[in-house]
């Protein structure tokens, strides 16, 4: 079965010290993967999933956000899967697709954080749930970006500077967890 890898890393993740809204939303996401055969793909109607990439500086001081042209809020890279069941892949490919880098490296190969957040309906596109996977990757700041089609700027950021631009929790929560030692 295709969501078997998914779903052992979701069950790992789940296993791991969670605030309890993060485990909430790992325990709603296990639920879903299971029931949803065709979760992998967008063109499921309550949701689907994605894969997106927290990239970190070398030092742990900064992260790479894009400003999502559609959403019009600053974000870590993503996307999503489009049928494809390994996640960290995903979010490294949209990573190297939505900032021009040619090299990030995965600092490690499970899940750093996970969200489920509402997308709201958009012309033909009902609303539906992203549920995200999250994965730390690093790269050099110094590296050369480009701006890809979907976002308006990219830039890194000092993590103390990551929740005035985006103050949502899940933001939030995965600065909380890079200052606490990735």
């Amino acid at each position: 079965m295709h969501r078997q890898p998914v779903l052992a890393l979701l069950r790992r993740h789940a296993a791991r010290p969670l605030d309890a809204h993060e485990a909430e939303m790992t325990a709603a996401t296990i639920a879903f993967v299971e029931a949803q055969a065709d979760c992998l793909e967008r063109t499921c109607v309550p949701g689907h999933l994605t894969g997106s990439a927290w990239v970190v500086s070398p030092d742990r001081t900064q992260t790479l956000l894009t400003h999502h042209l559609k959403l019009e809020k600053w974000l870590q890279l993503g996307g999503h899967a489009d049928g494809d069941g390994d996640l960290p892949a995903v979010a490294r490919r949209e990573a190297l697709e939505e900032s021009g880098l040619t090299g990030v490296r995965a600092v490690h190969a499970e899940i750093f954080d996970l969200d489920r957040h509402w997308i709201p309906p958009r012309k033909t596109d009902p609303g539906h749930y992203h549920y995200d996977l999250r994965f730390v990757f690093e790269a050099d700041p110094r590296a050369p970006l480009v701006i890809s089609s979907e976002s308006k700027d990219l830039a890194w950021l000092e993590l103390g500077r990551v929740v005035a631009l985006n103050p949502e929790e899940s933001m939030a929560r995965m600065v909380r967890k890079t200052l606490a030692g990735v």
